[in-house]
């Protein structure tokens, strides 16, 4: 099935879930769980359209400075993700976890190998950013590279060695949340990518604003530097 306006892969800054919840007087962490069942609405609906490549950013390298409360409900939401995915594996989604994964536990690391090797084969691509920054992307990439004997690096060669290689770049990131800014996201897939801001905060985002925003992709002209 053809997506909408040929689309093949939409990139999300998931932000607002702190403020969503302080605008209700709940901690932090009531907003976070809010947006991982956002999460997966958004996903469920964006495939339905037709997407083929999905990537969520769940957590950056920088977000470890949060409160030690905030972060450890994070990570009890992602393992519980992780634990859902496992008793309901997709046949038609691939996932995939992009990011750095030394900070985790063996146990967190099983369970997202376990994931990613049971649905390699799935035509579909579920890539989410956990412990992600695109600087640090893009120096894994050059220095694995250099370890491989590489004298020249080419643009292609670090396209194949970043975490999301096999992904085409996106066509479009949506943030939400107010801020316009990457974030560190996707720095070097984002090059010609299409950047749509919107002040709703995450929870709050509803399929009919992605569809809303897709329209308005449809009217932007996109000439990868041509005329």
């Amino acid at each position: 099935m053809e997506t909408k306006n040929n689309i093949r892969h939409i990139a999300f800054i998931m932000d607002g879930n702190g403020r969503w919840a302080k605008k209700r007087m709940m901690p932090r962490e009531y907003g976070h769980k809010f947006g991982a069942k956002k999460f997966k609405e958004i996903a469920s609906h964006c495939y339905d359209m037709g997407l083929q490549y999905l990537t969520f950013y769940a957590f950056s390298t920088e977000n470890w400075k949060r409160p030690d409360n905030e972060v450890n409900s994070i990570m009890k939401l992602f393992m519980e993700y992780l634990d859902d995915a496992k008793k309901s594996l997709d046949k038609d989604v691939g996932l995939v976890f992009i990011g750095e994964r030394d900070r985790f536990s063996e146990e967190m690391l099983a369970k997202m190998e376990f994931l990613e090797n049971s649905t390699k084969n799935c035509p579909k691509k579920l890539c989410i950013a956990i412990n992600y920054g695109g600087r640090a992307e893009i120096t894994s990439a050059v220095n694995k590279l250099i370890a491989e004997g590489k004298t020249k690096i080419t643009e292609d060669d670090i396209t194949a060695n970043i975490y999301s290689g096999f992904c085409p770049p996106p066509e479009m990131i949506i943030r939400t949340g107010g801020e316009v800014r990457l974030s560190n996201f996707l720095m070097w897939q984002s090059a010609y990518s299409e950047l749509f801001f919107t002040d709703t905060l995450w929870p709050d985002l509803k399929a009919s604003e992605v569809d809303d925003i897709i329209d308005q992709f449809a009217g932007r002209k996109r000439r990868f530097g041509g005329v």
